[in-house]
């Protein structure tokens, strides 16, 4: 979380992150009780990184790129069926058949979604906005990873301006919970 330079930069530092958590998850025998700790870790980057870029990245994309609404739309859509499946996998033990078909359904979709940003997306985003503007909404993203939501939400508002509102007070009380079950500080 928070690794500098303009938004694609700092977004694909996070899809890096995302991909080491499964091979670090996949690398575990199944039913192993580090794959919990590592599925709850996975969790909380995916649901920072999707937040942020749902406040920020894809009103960029709406705003600047040619048939950006629709881009916008069909990712926050991935983002969607992504959190149901988060949720699911809040509920699943390690030693539970359906938490490595789980990971695995997880891992095939936030993969495709990965290689739809950077192979596309992020390369017409930065045709179309400036260096400066770019940097600014990374530094935007960083500071939101900070307050947002860190467990799955899927009934939660995905576009602004009421994610912007809610994600901060929904962060506070997921930073709590966690605080107090000790989930994420492995």
């Amino acid at each position: 979380m928070g690794h500098g330079g303009n938004v694609i930069d700092e977004l694909t530092t996070d899809h890096r992150e995302v991909d080491s958590l499964f091979e670090r998850i996949e690398a575990l025998p199944a039913g192993d009780r580090r794959r919990r700790e590592l599925a709850d870790e996975l969790t909380i980057e995916l649901v920072r990184h999707s937040v942020t870029e749902e406040q920020y990245l894809y009103p960029a994309v709406r705003r600047f790129v040619d048939d950006g609404d629709d881009m916008a739309d069909q990712e926050i859509a991935e983002h969607a069926e992504m959190e149901r499946m988060l949720k699911e996998l809040e509920g699943c033990e390690p030693d539970d058949a359906r938490f490595d078909i789980l990971i695995a359904r997880l891992k095939s979709s936030v993969s495709a979604h990965i290689t739809d940003e950077e192979d596309r997306l992020f390369n017409l985003l930065a045709e179309a906005c400036s260096a400066e503007f770019l940097e600014r909404l990374g530094g935007k993203v960083r500071a939101a990873k900070k307050t947002a939501p860190t467990r799955p939400h899927p009934a939660a508002p995905d576009t602004p301006p009421a994610d912007r509102i809610l994600d901060p007070g929904a962060g506070m009380v997921d930073r709590m919970r966690d605080m107090l079950s000790g989930r994420g500080g492995h």
